[in-house]
């Protein structure tokens, strides 16, 4: 997709602006869901971000699992930190990671 052609739209948010692509989502429903997003607690605000973010968490493993099938499971956390962190970072919180290719 080209990121130029996709459409945003401007939400305010209290103090913040953000700028939300939106697609093919219908007005009305970009409505209601914002609605609702308010409508929420902080507690059930806080578990929808701890899901989606664990579930952004093992779509990453998954991919990495798939592009180093021999990867242990350390290899696999390692390469993680990689990708959130950037390579340099991890080599100096974990300097095993030194050791693999392509970091």
């Amino acid at each position: 997709m080209n990121r130029s052609r996709v459409r945003r739209e401007r939400l305010v948010v209290g103090e913040y602006t953000c700028r939300m692509p939106y697609g093919d989502t219908s007005a009305p429903a970009r409505r209601l869901q914002v609605k609702l997003w308010r409508a929420m607690s902080p507690l059930e605000k806080a578990r929808l971000v701890s899901g989606i973010t664990l579930a952004v968490q093992e779509f990453s493993l998954a991919g990495i699992r798939e592009r180093h099938p021999a990867a242990s499971e350390r290899e696999c956390l390692l390469r993680l930190a990689a990708l959130k962190l950037g390579p340099e970072l991890t080599r100096r919180i974990y300097p095993e990671a030194a050791d693999l290719s392509g970091l």
